[in-house]
């Protein structure tokens, strides 16, 4: 396998990865805010808020992310006037990356409000009853003492979901995103090696993954040493 090309190419990947990073934060953090707010709906006893998380969360779901991603984007693209930056090398468009945000936000926010209504129903209910035998109304129950609990229930998927978006980010370079997986392409092309630059950038996806995975296991577990009997 000849590697030479790095000593010439490694910016590309070097601001892809930043790239890649920054979309993957924005969206778990949005993501995870959908994610909390339609899992108080679907929890809700108002029908109509019941059924509009049910109808959004299958309807996410049960659609593939990629015709997702294209639906935003043709949908958005042009709506905003939005300026172009440089990140190292590449140059990101950020009137392509609002429509891609936006839907991979919305997928991850499907996924989370399924992960966030399991943590919450984990809590046992004799929970909640002691909160209102105290005089806390329901949203200061669910603050204060379902969701620190339920905290532990949801952490470990919803680390899951923060390394599925990394490599779903990749996703993006069907609309002239500039991150990690785009990056290998230009390689490719500039280079005029077919493979090796795809390898590289597998190598690099893992590397951001396995990362991430250690430092939320260790994070679940220094969560976790309190509740320990």
């Amino acid at each position: 396998m000849d590697l030479s090309f790095l000593a010439i190419y490694y910016p590309y990947f070097l601001s892809g990865v930043v790239i890649t990073i920054v979309i993957s934060i924005i969206t778990v953090i949005f993501g995870t805010i959908l994610g909390v707010i339609f899992a108080l709906m679907k929890l809700s006893k108002v029908t109509p808020l019941r059924w509009f998380a049910n109808a959004y969360i299958e309807v996410i779901r049960g659609t593939p992310m990629l015709v997702q991603i294209l639906i935003a984007f043709g949908l958005l693209q042009g709506m905003f006037a939005l300026p172009t930056v440089s990140i190292g090398v590449l140059s990101l468009d950020f009137g392509r990356l609002f429509p891609g945000i936006i839907a991979l936000s919305l997928n991850s926010g499907a996924y989370v409000a399924e992960i966030v209504r399991g943590g919450i129903n984990a809590v046992d209910y004799g929970q909640t009853e002691a909160a209102g035998s105290l005089g806390l109304r329901p949203f200061q129950t669910m603050r204060y003492v379902v969701l620190p609990q339920a905290l532990r229930n949801i952490l470990p998927p919803l680390g899951n979901e923060f390394i599925v978006l990394i490599k779903d980010s990749s996703l993006l370079s069907t609309i002239g995103i500039y991150e990690l997986m785009n990056s290998a392409q230009i390689v490719v092309t500039s280079s005029f090696q077919p493979l090796t630059p795809f390898y590289v950038a597998a190598v690099i996806y893992f590397i951001l993954t396995f990362t991430t995975s250690r430092l939320l296991s260790l994070w679940e577990k220094k969560l976790g040493k309190g509740y320990r009997r």
